[in-house]
């Protein structure tokens, strides 16, 4: 199963009638230029997860970063690292 497949999954399994009308994943772009991955874990079994930012960064083109706050999964990096992003998501959670 692909991360994208699984992420799909995570959100269909959220869905109860009343979750999905106030959060959600959101998958982004950002100008400098980056991927953002925002995943609403409020109302989940993960609302209370925290991790402080965290940013690996091999140059300025290869980097991505992670962080829990505010019942919210956000995670950035440069173009190349969507897959990764959805990966270190689960990486979280499943942990």
């Amino acid at each position: 199963m692909t991360n994208l497949e699984k992420l799909q999954n995570w959100y269909i399994q959220q869905i109860d009638g009343d979750w999905e009308h106030t959060y959600g994943v959101k998958i982004d772009t950002l100008d400098n230029p980056a991927w953002l991955l925002e995943v609403d874990l409020a109302q989940t079994k993960y609302q209370n997860l925290n991790i402080e930012y965290q940013i690996f960064e091999k140059s300025k083109t290869d980097w991505y970063a992670i962080k829990i706050q505010n019942h919210k999964f956000k995670a950035t990096g440069d173009p190349t690292k969507l897959d990764i992003l959805i990966s270190k998501f689960f990486e979280v959670i499943e942990n």
